[in-house]
């Protein structure tokens, strides 16, 4: 993975990011035997919207640090997911399942990277792209587009030391 940390971001540490990308790689390994492939983040720099895809799983930091980490994914990466676990419901209840799963994974890699001073919600899901999600005033969202099985989503972290 190609991550560049900018001046804005200095308080966030490589390490700090790289931990949510194991753990969305790790999920995909372990639950298909493919691993997802991260490719060069990039900070979204600009004041629009976060990057959504169809279905959206989030998590809210706060404590030693405050801010959200999203996974979001198309329809049609969950649904092979699904398939490939022998699940035969594949309505969106099932896909916001498999999104909150996915959430819950990196939620659990944040708890153990950063301790038991971070606070983390459960995870909040969203369907569909017209969702916005707050933006922090100090810093830049990174977006990290990731591949699996062809299909393309995004791991967003944006979050900052809390003071």
């Amino acid at each position: 993975m190609n991550l560049r940390l900018s001046s804005v971001n200095a308080e966030l540490k490589r390490r700090d990011v790289e931990v949510f990308t194991e753990a969305v790689g790790t999920y995909f390994e372990r639950t298909t035997r493919k691993k997802a492939t991260v490719r060069s983040a990039y900070l979204l720099e600009s004041r629009d919207a976060f990057p959504l895809s169809d279905f959206t799983g989030t998590i809210t930091l706060s404590g030693r640090f405050r801010g959200i980490v999203c996974f979001t994914a198309p329809r049609v990466l969950l649904h092979h997911v699904l398939m490939m676990t022998g699940e035969s419901d594949h309505s969106d209840l099932a896909h916001c399942d498999l999104i909150g799963e996915i959430a819950n994974q990196f939620a659990g890699q944040a708890r153990r990277h950063f301790g038991g001073g971070l606070e983390i919600s459960p995870p909040a899901l969203l369907m569909g792209h017209a969702h916005v999600i707050p933006r922090l005033a100090g810093n830049y969202p990174f977006v990290l587009p990731l591949t699996w099985h062809g299909y393309e989503g995004s791991l967003i972290v944006h979050m900052e030391p809390n003071p």
